[in-house]
């Protein structure tokens, strides 16, 4: 496929696979947050570095959310889903919703019922309450569209980042 490109090609290139597209997102310094919704047997959430602003008008976002993991039939199944972006206070919370088993929603984690009873967290550098618009297949994943129903952007502190597999803080 690329052989009309091989005298352009510089000799670290490597042929695409999911271990190449991981090293080369671990370059890429992320925001954190947290992604909730209301499952069936109580609330679900996930890690998410996939936090995209898409329209101003109407006010949309997306992220992606694999369909292998625990959230996703609860994400597939809602009509509204929270959106927290963590500060660098909150590494622990972070690996906690990124950990496969752990609880998730346990004593550790301060969080209440929210408007259309979205789980909310606590102490964040900003959240909303979106009502889920589309998911769209992506891979082993899908892209999920929201409309931004509710917003508090009032948190203190500064933003947790993912970078090389690690939550850091964002550094001037």
């Amino acid at each position: 496929m690329f052989s009309e490109y091989s005298e352009l090609l510089h000799p670290r290139w490597v042929p695409a696979s999911p271990e190449l597209l991981r090293s080369v997102f671990r370059q890429h310094a992320a925001g954190v947050a947290v992604i909730t919704a209301r499952g069936e047997s109580g609330p679900v959430g996930f890690t998410a570095t996939s936090l995209a602003s898409v329209s101003a008008e109407p006010p949309l976002l997306s992220f992606g959310v694999g369909t292998g993991g625990a959230s996703w039939p609860a994400i597939a199944a809602s009509e509204h889903v929270g959106v927290h972006v963590l500060g660098e206070h909150q590494r622990e919370l972070a690996a906690t919703f990124a950990s496969p088993g752990a609880d998730r929603f346990g004593a550790a984690t301060a969080w209440h019922e929210g408007p259309e009873g979205v789980p909310v967290l606590d102490d964040v550098l900003a959240r909303a309450v979106c009502a889920v618009v589309t998911r769209v297949p992506a891979g082993d994943h899908r892209i999920v569209l929201a409309e931004v129903l509710l917003g508090d952007h009032t948190g203190s502190g500064r933003p947790l980042v993912h970078h090389q597999g690690r939550f850091r803080a964002l550094r001037d």
